[in-house]
């Protein structure tokens, strides 16, 4: 029994070291290696080991009161492009970051995609039932972050549907949806309003990009994989490369990468970790978008984590932009 009680102890000692080492990664500012930079756009690079593993992360942190600063996306149609194919294209902007998950098969994004306030990429709201529920759908809402003409930052779970020129929003995570339609239609969606579930509203954003799960809200972690249905049974542990976004209480947008799949160099963090970081750096909400061999952020068009595929940079199709006026 005192065998139990010892390993019970020493396991609950290893998870607090593991939170701490995570929660006091030290940054270094490293603009000078990505110059020239506005100086209300920086960026920060770490190789603090995450719970105990070798790690190199960056964030890139940016004002989003600095009206000389455009927030943007950019998409494709039925392909993709490598984040310094979209450098290219969008006139070498300051700062490139993969974003959304998307089909291998069609090239299509599956999250949410907005530019100047249009809708161009959707949620896939239908999961296709198992074993005994073959014949019924889950119809989940998947975390998104968007930026206001105002220049105010919000994470929130999304409907967006072709049909409707602007998304809708629900302000705290809510649980699929069960039913017998393979489409979730927004009067469905609307309905669900209730005692235990939000109103569903206009999100009335000019930027956005979708991903999952929330990582962070109310400044606290607080993961919503299982109402967003992303990742099933262990992967939520699995260590990957990572690609973050999240914004502080003072208008600062942070992007966040970590360089992972690479033994004994950088060896990722799981989404516990990712959030924990994102916490330590202030954010007040945030969200984890694609990562894996997807993850990849460039300052002025250069490499800041190494991506994990051999073959280099994975074509994505859609992508988050910060550029100067």
């Amino acid at each position: 029994m005192m065998k139990i009680f010892s390993r019970i102890a020493m396991l609950f000692a290893f998870m607090l070291m593991s939170a701490i080492s995570v929660a006091q990664l030290r940054w270094q500012n490293v603009d000078s290696l990505y110059a020239p930079l506005p100086a209300s756009v920086h960026v920060y690079k770490s190789t603090d080991s995450v719970g105990g593993k070798p790690n190199v992360a960056f964030y890139v942190e940016a004002d989003l009161n600095d009206r000389a600063l455009v927030f943007n996306t950019d998409t494709t149609f039925r392909r993709r492009l490598t984040p310094t194919g979209f450098y290219e294209k969008n006139s070498q902007p300051l700062v490139v970051v993969n974003t959304t998950f998307f089909s291998f098969q069609t090239n299509q994004n599956l999250n949410t995609v907005i530019r100047n306030g249009r809708q161009l990429g959707y949620n896939i709201h239908t999961v296709n039932g198992r074993g005994k529920d073959t014949f019924t759908y889950k119809h989940p809402f998947t975390g998104a972050i968007g930026i206001s003409k105002r220049r105010k930052a919000d994470v929130a779970w999304v409907f967006s549907d072709s049909t409707s020129r602007r998304a809708y929003a629900f302000q705290m995570p809510v649980e699929a949806y069960k039913d017998s339609s393979v489409k979730l239609s927004r009067k469905k969606a609307g309905s669900l309003y209730g005692k235990n579930v939000p109103e569903l509203r206009k999100w009335k954003m000019n930027t956005a990009v979708g991903g999952g799960p929330v990582l962070v809200q109310n400044g606290n972690t607080s993961i919503s994989n299982n109402e967003e249905m992303k990742f099933a049974g262990k992967a939520v542990s699995d260590r990957h490369p990572r690609t973050a976004m999240g914004y502080t209480q003072n208008g600062k947008l942070i992007i966040l990468v970590i360089q992972g799949r690479m033994p004994g160099v950088a060896e990722g963090a799981d989404l516990t970790q990712e959030a924990v970081i994102l916490k330590d750096l202030g954010c007040t909400e945030a969200l984890n978008l694609d990562g894996g061999g997807s993850s990849c952020l460039l300052v002025n068009g250069k490499e800041t984590i190494k991506v994990s595929d051999k073959e280099g940079q994975r074509p994505v199709p859609a992508v988050f932009i910060i550029a100067r006026k």
